[in-house]
């Protein structure tokens, strides 16, 4: 957290230090490129850059809530208003041709306003400036699609749309369980091989029977493995889940930083 001395505004410094390779300092770059063409009211905005002999620092806006990592929603109401935040913000940038790739909720902020945005483009990519399919296996395995993964699911091609879509169901569908939908400790003691095995070839992971059908149908419409049939986040927004549930007024939200649940009260 820094302040700006003439204005007194509080701010958001990702510094990068030390001399980089070639490779690494373009997706530097890349991520500074995507977050100052952003303009949306739920994705994190990017106020500048400045290279300091060698040092990197890109200054954002602070969500002062933190992320949304280790927290638990279990009121439907409260998550859909999160789920539709974040699809506003993924349907802005697939409307602008980014792909975030790496959506997880360590990667999804939130400030006292109860607002939710989306940040870290460090593997996002502007499909309209390149003829790369976006098949590099960058980002966060826990939350990789399956063809992305298996690069021979779905005849080896990658939608990365679709992936961010996967991504997604599986965070909110995090949020609801207040745990890791393919299981607390898989992946985690270094049993990666297990993780991918179980995203790759079990059933996508569901809500529970004590979900409403709505909330069920949700995150099946986003953890389909065949990426074709899962809902993009413009047809997401529109899902009964969604809009039978939110918006929340913006006073009937409260996020707790002492406690590893998000307590989103209507």
């Amino acid at each position: 957290m820094v302040r700006h001395r003439p204005t007194g505004r509080i701010y958001a410094m990702k510094v990068i230090y030390g001399n980089h390779e070639e490779a690494v300092r373009r997706q530097i770059y890349r991520e500074i490129e995507i977050l100052r063409t952003a303009d949306n009211p739920f994705v994190v905005r990017c106020h500048g850059m400045y290279d300091h002999a060698g040092e990197i620092q890109i200054l954002l806006e602070y969500m002062d809530g933190g992320s949304l990592e280790g927290h638990r929603i279990s009121s439907e109401r409260s998550l859909a208003d999160v789920a539709r935040q974040i699809l506003l913000g993924l349907a802005y940038l697939h409307s602008q041709k980014i792909v975030h790739r790496d959506i997880k909720p360590s990667n999804l902020l939130i400030n006292a306003a109860h607002q939710v945005k989306i940040a870290d483009f460090g593997v996002g990519r502007i499909l309209a400036r390149t003829m790369d399919p976006c098949n590099s296996s960058v980002g966060t395995i826990a939350y990789m699609s399956p063809e992305r993964i298996n690069t021979d699911l779905n005849h080896g091609n990658y939608d990365g749309y679709a992936g961010d879509i996967w991504s997604f169901g599986i965070s909110i569908l995090e949020f609801y369980l207040g745990k890791f939908p393919f299981g607390e400790n898989i992946g985690r003691q270094g049993d990666w091989a297990s993780l991918m095995c179980a995203i790759c070839y079990s059933n996508p992971p569901e809500a529970p029977a004590t979900a409403s059908s709505d909330l069920r149908n949700f995150i099946a419409c986003c953890l389909q493995k065949e990426p074709a049939r899962r809902l993009p986040a413009v047809q997401l927004l529109q899902h009964r889940f969604i809009m039978q549930q939110s918006p929340l007024s913006s006073s009937s939200t409260s996020s707790s930083s002492s406690s590893s649940t998000t307590n989103l009260r209507a």
